[in-house]
């Protein structure tokens, strides 16, 4: 597929990608939906383990996008051969990472969270949840490397259907294991991992079906192993790594200010969980234009079109801003209309205890939408060491914000969540200032 500079090719690369890359985000959502009509302390619970099972879907996930960069780059250059060894490597190399992880998890996730939960109920119910959704981890990452091959040759449109696939299955799922049915005791919370890990394994199953019958993807010779080498996995862990620094340095900064709610009490992570919801919700478009303008800004640059970055990018940034404000700001102006149907008249007093986070969150998606695609941008580039390097300095703003507010101030949840508004700034700040300078120019890989 050729590439070209237009809104109409930024969108059909970018929206297939918003469900793709949104994949996880859709899980912990469809998740919450029905623990909220369970229990309300596996609600609450849900905020926490969701918040650190996205850190580890953001591990896998960060590899396949310094993956998707060099696999664009070759096949921007016709390198046919170069895709297939760069694939194969990322899939080894997940694979790997998903036999650690799930070993950690399963070895070491029980003293992980009793270090900082307080409350025993919410603590046994984390527990419940983590150990079954922890074998999903091998599915998620394989997973993201499949999505990150047809991202990286900009063939996304499958992605579409696989990720409607896995939501079907985990809402049907959710609703027979978490409430009970067709002879199934009710399972509660675990039920919810169970259905997030069976939804991920046949949406993966399926993805390697239609792999195994793309005629357009034999150019890759996908299975021929015989030439990988060390470089190239040297090389898609350079990219790579600062990606999933970032990734790691931004959830885990979320983990901890979730810690901090749920050391003030149950009703403010009740709270927060459900801003959290309509944020990962209102939120999809961003991360789904993000990941387009990875692959459009690495193919440019693939083709020796430099020039045309920066353009790319505030052309993004306006179909981007667009789309959010136009999804989020009805629900802030209307939240009973929209929200009440969703959560139920028995959770009304979660909406109106929220109305005004409602509006700080507008400001955060919007702050947010313009500083993701810059920052997007800049990793495209190849600089995805000088992106994490602005990522860290944020956090770091953003954790001592955030103890600030929480433990010197004693500030009520509106300040709290005001901590996005700082991260994001500071970070749209240097990356704006840096594709400005034109120092990105010289990478090349």
């Amino acid at each position: 597929m050729a590439l070209k500079t237009s809104y109409g090719q930024i969108l059909s690369i970018s929206l297939p990608i918003m469900l793709g890359s949104a994949a996880q985000n859709i899980i912990v959502l469809c998740d919450n939906f029905f623990l909220l009509r369970n229990d309300a302390l596996d609600f609450a619970a849900m905020g926490l383990v969701g918040a650190f099972y996205l850190i580890i879907a953001s591990v896998g996930y960060g590899f396949s996008r310094g993956g998707q960069i060099l696999i664009a780059r070759r096949f921007a250059e016709k390198n046919h051969l170069g895709v297939g060894y760069y694939f194969q490597s990322l899939v080894l190399f997940e694979l790997m990472l998903a036999v650690i992880i799930f070993l950690g998890i399963q070895l070491g996730g029980a003293s992980f969270f009793k270090l900082y939960i307080q409350n025993q109920d919410i603590y046994e119910r984390i527990l419940d949840y983590l150990y079954p959704r922890s074998y999903g981890v091998f599915f998620s990452y394989v997973g993201v490397a499949i999505i990150a091959l047809y991202t990286g040759i900009a063939r996304t449109r499958f992605i579409i259907w696989d990720t409607v696939l896995l939501v079907v299955t985990n809402i049907i799922l959710d609703y027979i294991l978490i409430f009970g049915a067709f002879g199934i005791e009710p399972m509660g919370i675990a039920g919810a991992a169970w259905a997030s890990t069976i939804a991920e394994i046949v949406a993966f199953v399926v993805f390697v079906i239609y792999m195994i019958f793309d005629r357009n993807i034999r150019i890759f010779r996908l299975m021929a192993f015989s030439k990988l080498s060390g470089q190239i996995f040297r090389q898609c862990f350079s990219i790579s790594m600062p990606i999933v620094g970032q990734s790691i340095l931004g959830i885990g900064a979320y983990f901890v200010f979730f810690v901090f709610i749920e050391n003030t009490s149950p009703r403010n992570l009740e709270i927060s969980n459900m801003i959290r919801n309509l944020y990962l919700v209102l939120s999809i478009p961003t991360w789904g234009y993000s990941a387009g303008i990875n692959t459009i800004v690495s193919n440019f640059i693939g083709k020796n079109k430099r020039q045309a970055v920066v353009p790319l990018i505030k052309k993004t940034i306006g179909v981007n801003l667009l789309t959010t404000i136009m999804i989020s700001l009805p629900i802030v102006l209307f939240p009973e209309f929209f929200l009440l149907p969703l959560f139920g008249e028995a959770h009304r007093y979660l909406i109106i205890e929220s109305e005004g986070l409602l509006i700080m969150l507008l400001a955060i998606l919007i702050i947010f939408s313009i500083g993701s695609i810059y920052m997007n941008g800049l990793m495209g580039t190849g600089h995805t060491k000088t992106a994490l390097n602005f990522q860290f300095l944020f956090t770091m703003v953003y954790l001592i914000y955030c103890y600030l507010v929480f433990k010197v101030f004693l500030l009520d949840l509106y300040w709290a969540w005001a901590s996005e508004l700082v991260y994001w700034g500071g970070i749209l700040l240097c990356s704006i200032a840096y594709m400005n300078s034109e120092k990105w120019y010289i990478r090349k890989f």
